[in-house]
């Protein structure tokens, strides 16, 4: 049963990331003004829906993983091992990461096709540049986790 979720777990963590990374390319290379209002109305609403499908399908994985490894024990009474670390660490980042993907999908839900505020658009990016730094970090202790599991 889990071999299933860990395969389904790293196709949907390397669209996440590629996706991210994608997008955050696109962010850089696109600096004229108009290019972004031509393509982020059209990319940015399949982009998020697909990202917010991904998230939820590594946040179900990734319980259903850490059940079967019985890592919920560990991640709630670390013993200071490799490996409780890797995990805390993950977890400490998924979570952020969580919040940052809610916070940019709503302000990037909220004002598609519109002129955004000041503080729309700090958060926006602000929370765009997060997840593309948080995700790099997640991928180091995924790794980490499954060379020590």
């Amino acid at each position: 049963m889990t071999e299933w979720a860990f395969h389904l777990h790293l196709l949907m963590a390397i669209s996440w990331i590629g996706g991210s990374v994608f997008m955050f390319i696109l962010g850089i290379s696109l600096r004229d003004k108009k290019a972004q209002q031509e393509v982020y109305p059209h990319v940015g609403p399949i982009f998020g829906w697909f990202e917010v499908a991904s998230l939820i399908i590594l946040l179900t994985t990734g319980f259903i993983l850490g059940f079967h490894y019985h890592l919920f024990d560990l991640l709630l009474h670390p013993n200071g091992s490799k490996i409780s670390h890797a995990l805390r660490m993950k977890a400490i980042l998924v979570a952020i990461l969580t919040v940052a993907t809610v916070v940019h999908f709503i302000i990037a839900y909220k004002t598609n096709g519109k002129e955004r505020t000041k503080w729309e658009h700090f958060f926006s990016r602000g929370s765009s540049m997060l997840i593309f730094l948080l995700n790099l970090f997640v991928m180091h202790y995924a790794i980490v986790l499954r060379d020590i599991l």
